[in-house]
């Protein structure tokens, strides 16, 4: 779904609207993000089941963590279809942590954008 072309983008149909939802990051040390499956027992802290679903999201698709100086990290948990930071065209490494800076945009599956505010 990170594809910007292809036949798997000309099928897929965006939400009219998807409302903001505001997570704080503070003393959570850290945060699952993918879709909720009562199958797989995966029950994320960033739920991206609920609606409008993203179907590019994978089940457990990535991870927010504190680090010891209080700055965070995201890491893709080898996703299908990957996370780009800032609009880049490269998918991040997988297990790998990234460093988030103030503003940072965190994408993920179809549609969904994850930015990052310290508070």
């Amino acid at each position: 779904m990170m594809a910007r072309s292809g036949p798997e983008a000309a099928g897929l149909a965006f939400p009219p609207y998807t409302p903001e939802r505001r997570i704080p990051l503070t003393g959570r040390g850290q945060l699952r993000i993918g879709r909720r499956s009562q199958q797989r027992g995966t029950v994320p802290e960033i739920d991206l089941s609920v609606s409008p679903e993203d179907p590019g999201a994978s089940h457990q698709h990535a991870l927010l963590a504190e680090q010891p100086d209080g700055g965070w990290v995201v890491v893709d948990q080898d996703s299908t279809n990957g996370t780009t930071l800032n609009g880049g065209p490269d998918t991040l490494p997988p297990h790998t942590a990234i460093p988030l800076n103030d503003g940072d945009r965190i994408h993920i599956g179809a549609w969904t954008t994850i930015t990052v505010h310290r508070a």
